[in-house]
């Protein structure tokens, strides 16, 4: 999401609440004005981010930086928003960057207001937030209270926990996962052949890195487990803990150590053979015909869910497995559920449209007593929250 911070005195209080939905998982962009600048500079936003902050439409003019950013972004806060702005943006006024790309967005855009009394109650801004709404921008009450000036009304800047409430109830922030652990696996695994050469496959992770922040947005504690991902994909956040692995029998090892969990998401694309021997040192070219001989990986999937199942424990976490097919038949997936040991099975066809390394995927997903569902073509940010939907429900 994009957080808009324009220039009022409430701006110090977007800080926190830029924690907040950090904490929850959430990527956040920061996008302020030039006059929000003047309350909170742009290194305390970078410093929380991680990030660059870009606030004027001049200073990349090549990237298209409004357009980059309403396109990436699935909701638009600007909080506070200050009379100003929202006049500007009743009449859709693009000086800065803020406005613009709030001119560009297609994704909901949420109003948080803060403002002298007087300045609220004015007709005028009454009637901007009235076209705001009647175009279909959430606009939230501002808090009655103390004011910066020693008035007291409504106009101020809402309180972090009456804003993350008003986020959850407009149905952008989702509280199911609050107080459970989802464990993800991701990318695919690389068997060594010597150190320059490996058996791998064509898994980028991107599926379980949308599957993880996910979680942790609706509130979860997730566990990441990733196989040979690449640094740019990987979450930062707080709610999410990264253990790397390579190998199958790493992945393994490092899930035999998971002795609770709610829900499993295993998306790691897992070699089926590694070499018997991996040469300590690169193998050279000699003009020779070179034979391989492999071993059969244990199937890490099943030998968990069974060793899970037996082991003592509560054995109610739900466990998702996953299955990449050139071509889908739900009889077979239907064994392959059933032989996993796994309570759903998402199937994809991997011939029917680009799934490796894309950002977009589709399948259906099997539950062990027989019921399915179909999920058409799409983002893996937007499949990965479907995906959730059922599977919370799983969860009684």
């Amino acid at each position: 999401m994009i957080l808009g911070v324009t220039g009022g005195i409430a701006a110090y209080k977007s800080c926190e609440l830029l924690r907040r939905l950090m904490d929850r998982g959430i990527e956040v962009t920061v996008v302020p004005t030039e006059n929000a600048l003047r309350f909170v500079g742009s290194a305390t936003w970078e410093a929380l981010t991680g990030k660059p902050v870009q606030s004027s439409l001049w200073s990349d003019v090549s990237s298209g930086a409004h357009i980059e950013l309403a396109r990436d972004a699935q909701l638009l806060v600007i909080a506070p928003a200050t009379a100003d702005f929202i006049a500007r943006l009743a009449h859709g006024r693009s000086e800065d960057l803020l406005g613009a790309t709030a001119l560009t967005m297609q994704a909901p855009i949420i109003v948080i207001p803060a403002m002298h009394h007087q300045m609220w109650r004015n007709p005028a801004t009454v009637a901007n937030v009235a076209t705001l709404r009647s175009r279909g921008i959430l606009v939230m009450e501002p808090a009655e209270g103390p004011l910066n000036n020693g008035d007291s009304g409504v106009g101020r800047f809402p309180e972090t926990f009456e804003i993350l409430d008003f986020l959850q109830q407009s149905g952008f922030l989702r509280s199911d996962l609050v107080g459970k652990h989802v464990v993800v696996t991701a990318g695919g695994t690389r068997e060594m052949i010597d150190p320059v050469r490996f058996i791998g496959n064509r898994s980028s992770g991107k599926q379980g890195i949308a599957l993880a922040k996910a979680a942790a947005s609706r509130g979860a504690r997730v566990s990441l487990i990733a196989a040979n991902v690449g640094e740019d994909l990987l979450p930062n956040d707080q709610s999410i803990t990264l253990t790397k692995v390579e190998s199958a029998l790493q992945l393994a090892n490092t899930l035999s150590k998971i002795e609770s969990f709610d829900i499993l998401l295993m998306t790691a694309a897992v070699a089926d053979y590694r070499p018997v021997t991996a040469s300590v040192t690169k193998l050279k070219r000699d003009g020779s015909d070179r034979s391989l001989e492999l071993i059969e990986n244990p199937d890490v999937l099943a030998g968990f869910a069974r060793n899970y199942r037996n082991s003592g424990g509560s054995g109610a976490g739900i466990i998702v497995g996953f299955a990449a097919e050139s071509e889908v038949n739900l009889t077979s997936a239907a064994e392959k559920l059933a032989r996993k040991a796994v309570d759903y099975l998402f199937v994809n066809d991997v011939s029917a449209y680009p799934v490796f390394d894309s950002d977009s995927n589709g399948g259906v997903l099997l539950r062990a007593d027989g019921a399915r569902k179909d999920f058409g073509y799409q983002s893996k940010e937007t499949l990965s929250d479907v995906l959730l939907d059922e599977l919370v429900k799983g969860l009684g």
